[in-house]
């Protein structure tokens, strides 16, 4: 058999790139899981290599390439012949940086629902308090929050105002952090309710949170109010709204539309996800506790509002950049 080497060499190499890239995500993440169509492309480009591997095989004077190809394809053999089972160690660089954005992407359509039901409490709140500010004592849960804007502000910018907290800062941000975390596993277990509670839950806190922000804005203090809740409210609220998405991925499997499976079946496939992205909101609330308690209690003349202002903004923009692209491969995903 006649061989055109280099004719061989730019047909065939690209397929052995591909395998390579393949087999060091597999190597990387022992856990990492294909589809249907990564699984039959992956056993294509095995039979391919070994194909290659067999045509070379009599060329002596190829040693390197027969070298590689050998090493390339025993490494496919092994991950397709593997029986032990994968080991279930935590890559918590892996996990971060592709996994919990990757499941965030994959369950828009929840998030989305979540969003909107916030959305719509934010515009009802803001409305009800616009129209009718003796509702605050209904709408708003803490006493703190049911006075004058302008005499809490007044308050809080106070000289020494800001040592009332010292001492007391990690027991705050550990309070915050608990307390956070609680509502939001218990606005992912609401999902039981095929997402009703969830959707009333996430709604509730919209209607606090634009009463709240309507009643300072109309009392002129916008500038307050945005240095206050943004530090921590950029990272607190996202985190309570991927809460209300994992409650309506679980109300999703349980109800099961257009899925004929069993219950048990479409349960097997999103609890994974579940766990992801709660355990994504649990980082997140830990940081925004600690903002909370170390940064957004200090208002003006201590720390400037402008400051405080432009710290919540590259918040976000690093949550929505890190939400939208970490964890993309060459295709997009």
């Amino acid at each position: 058999m006649i061989l055109d080497l280099d004719h061989f060499l730019r047909t065939e190499r690209p397929y052995w790139l591909e395998l390579q890239s393949l087999l060091q995500r597999l190597e990387e993440d022992p856990r990492t899981e294909m589809t249907c169509e990564q699984t039959l492309r992956f056993h294509y480009l095995y039979q391919r290599a070994s194909g290659d591997l067999a045509r070379i095989m009599m060329f002596a004077a190829e040693p390197a390439m027969r070298s590689y190809l050998e090493s390339l394809v025993s490494r496919a053999y092994a991950e397709i012949h593997e029986t032990r089972s994968r080991p279930h160690r935590l890559n918590l660089r892996g996990w971060l940086w592709r996994t919990f954005p990757r499941v965030f992407r994959k369950h828009l359509a929840a998030f989305g629902t979540a969003l909107a039901s916030t959305l719509l409490g934010l515009a009802l709140g803001g409305l009800a308090i616009t129209l009718d500010p003796a509702a605050k004592s209904v709408l708003m849960p803490f006493p703190e929050l049911q006075g004058d804007p302008s005499d809490r502000v007044a308050a809080e910018e106070q000289p020494g105002r800001t040592t009332r907290l010292e001492g007391l800062k990690a027991r705050f941000s550990g309070q915050l952090m608990t307390h956070n975390i609680r509502v939001s596993i218990f606005t992912l277990a609401l999902g039981m309710t095929w997402g009703l509670g969830t959707i009333i839950l996430l709604f509730y806190n919209g209607v606090i949170l634009g009463a709240v922000s309507l009643d300072y804005i109309n009392a002129g203090q916008t500038p307050f109010l945005l240095g206050w809740l943004l530090p921590h409210g950029v990272i607190e609220i996202p985190a309570i709204l991927l809460a209300g998405q994992a409650g309506l991925v679980l109300a999703g499997a349980l109800m099961g539309w257009g899925d004929r499976n069993p219950v048990r079946s479409r349960l097997s496939q999103v609890w994974q996800d579940l766990l992801t992205l709660i355990g994504g909101v649990a980082i997140m609330l830990v940081w925004a506790g600690i903002v909370e308690a170390f940064f957004s209690q200090y208002h003006e003349p201590a720390v400037p509002y402008a400051l405080k202002i432009g710290f919540g903004g590259l918040e976000l923009l690093a949550l929505l950049l890190y939400l939208s692209w970490a964890g993309r491969d060459e295709k997009g995903g």
